[in-house]
């Protein structure tokens, strides 16, 4: 285990290098809340703990440190590894405020949404241990929507080959690992809560909240999301989606989708959602021209056209060959045996005297 530290601290400070002050911050915070955990027991005045996060308790800056709370080193490498993709994946694409942002909004609705949960359960079962025995700490959820931002910005890319798995199926793959392990008794649930919460909550901001330049949220097809479920059962998520989505903006909790018609544009009527990236699109228009070229090579290969030099020397052969009605009494060949043709009927009357001939020397003989 010790040999391994040295290095695994130079690839931190090499990841960590050249970041900005937020996510040094953060990443300072994590490391120095774990160092504190080994004399106190930081999970109890840090983590979201549901009973002491309503009244009459009311602690509610837990919920912006519950995400720096770790109490195992897996768990500090986790924080440490996402905090850093954050840093060189998300930060150069939106600054570091908006990343600070991303960051508190997504903790803080990891923990007020599973406080109300564990507070629901206590509700139905009337068992005291989900109010004050449940401590949410922890950067699963963090970690939940740093994969949401890079579906939404890198979502064609792969990230695997065998099998081949791209990015935009990677925060569903990772929620259904943890619900198996958390079957299995492997982890606890507030990991899979905070990771499910974080999804959600992570998408619902940058779907309809976060501002940018464009506008704000992101509106395009591609972030739907019916797009997080496999393709059998997205017509189906796509249309109960739809429906809440209708209950949210009656209610006024979300806003609705306004489309923007450049009727000067060059070419033709220009559609755009608020949210949408033209360098984003114009990737997707080449990765898509780039497949068609592919799948179009592929059936170009399989079929296989008459050459043109062929045809020439058939032709070339066709004219070169005997026209004359002597060559056929010769060698009958190149001689056109179509009916009715002129050439055919001299070779029968040929062939005929020819015969003629042969019957009356017979007979002489």
């Amino acid at each position: 285990m010790r040999r391994y530290l040295p290095v695994a601290r130079q690839h931190c400070v090499a990841a960590l290098g050249g970041t900005s002050v937020v996510v040094k911050a953060v990443s300072g915070a994590v490391l120095l809340l774990y160092a504190l955990s080994f004399a106190l027991d930081t999970a109890y005045g840090l983590a979201v703990t549901p009973g002491f996060l309503f009244l009459p308790r009311c602690w509610l800056w837990t919920l912006l440190t519950h995400g720096l709370v770790e109490r195992r080193a897996a768990g500090v490498a986790l924080s440490l590894g996402t905090v850093a993709a954050a840093g060189r994946l998300l930060e150069p694409r939106w600054g570091a405020l908006e990343l600070l942002v991303f960051f508190a909004v997504v903790n803080a609705s990891v923990g007020l949404l599973g406080a109300a949960a564990y507070f629901l359960t206590y509700a139905a079962t009337f068992h005291v241990a989900y109010l004050f025995d449940v401590h949410i700490h922890g950067g699963l959820g963090f970690l939940a929507g740093v994969l949401v931002a890079l579906k939404q910005t890198m979502g064609d890319s792969t990230v695997l080959r065998v099998p081949q798995v791209r990015m935009k199926a990677v925060p569903v793959l990772l929620l259904l690992l943890l619900a198996a392990l958390r079957l299995a008794t492997l982890i606890e649930s507030p990991a899979l809560a905070s990771y499910g919460f974080g999804l959600l909550s992570s998408w619902v901001y940058l779907r309809f909240y976060q501002r940018h330049s464009r506008g704000r949220g992101d509106m395009s097809d591609h972030f739907a999301f019916a797009t997080f479920f496999p393709e059998i059962l997205q017509p189906a998520v796509g249309l109960a989606a739809n429906l809440v989505h209708t209950l949210l903006v009656k209610v006024r909790l979300c806003r609705k989708t306004v489309k923007r018609y450049d009727v000067g544009a060059p070419s033709s009527i220009t559609i755009s959602l608020p949210g949408t990236d033209p360098q984003d699109a114009e990737r997707r228009r080449q990765l898509a021209l780039k497949a068609l070229n592919e799948r179009l090579k592929r059936v170009e290969d399989q079929t296989a056209w008459p050459s043109m030099e062929d045809e020439e020397e058939e032709v070339v052969v066709k004219s070169e060959g005997p026209l004359l009605p002597e060559a056929s009494a010769l060698g009958h060949e190149g001689i056109s045996r179509r009916p009715g043709s002129e050439v055919s009927k001299q070779h029968h009357a040929l062939s005929l005297l020819l015969c003629t001939q042969n019957l009356i020397f017979s007979f002489l003989d």
